[in-house]
């Protein structure tokens, strides 16, 4: 039982490796290729997936941590890297509304959107999948804050849905405003995520995202 045990963490770490190392070649290419196309929606979905390499950071801390010492509190580095995503999502936020609001008033178009359909599209089935994993472990590790971690990844999915549909809509119709809103989209997203993370910061609760 403690082998099986023992695997399972070892999955688990490497699941957060995972996410951390997806996540900097997605904010790579997503920053590159919307600043390229002019595409807003994609430069903010890269940018926050550079802030998720923060939170994977903490995430994979944790693992180690609970494996070690199942019952302890979360320590001062997870704390630590949670008030830095926090601040990293509210600066995000304020930079993707100023932003969209800037682009709406002079009508700024992008010059295609092809890419964020190919980027999200990738990234809803690659999020997907770690959350089915991450809650498989989760469960036979009867693990909450793993459970917890799965819960949250989600949340990726719900962002790439929404550069998703933006960037779709545009590729087909080309109306202006389309990026702009999707843009929006993912600051409503990123500020919720950055509410959470001093919320957890502040507490012992884990994420209850949904």
């Amino acid at each position: 039982m403690k082998m099986r045990s023992k695997k399972l963490f070892k999955t688990a770490f490497a699941l957060a490796i995972f996410t951390i190392v997806y996540n900097v070649i997605e904010g790579l290419v997503s920053t590159y290729l919307g600043f390229e196309d002019e595409s807003l929606a994609l430069f903010g979905f890269g940018s926050d997936s550079f802030i998720e390499v923060v939170s994977g950071l903490g995430i994979a801390h944790m693992v180690v941590r609970i494996q070690k010492q199942p019952e302890s509190k979360r320590d001062a580095f997870e704390r630590t890297a949670l008030r830095i995503t926090g601040f990293a999502f509210y600066a995000l936020v304020v930079g993707l509304v100023v932003s969209s609001l800037l682009t709406i008033w002079t009508v700024h178009k992008p010059v295609t959107t092809f890419w964020g359909v190919v980027i999200s599209i990738i990234s809803i089935l690659v999020m997907w999948l770690l959350v089915v994993w991450k809650k498989r472990v989760g469960h036979q590790l009867h693990s909450e804050p793993i459970l917890a971690d799965a819960n949250c990844t989600k949340v990726c999915i719900y962002m790439s849905i929404i550069l998703l549909v933006s960037s779709g809509i545009y590729e087909l119709t080309g109306i202006p405003y389309i990026d702009s809103v999707g843009t929006l989209g993912l600051a409503y997203f990123a500020f919720k995520e950055g509410k959470e993370c001093f919320e957890k910061a502040n507490g012992d609760k884990y994420c209850g995202c949904h």
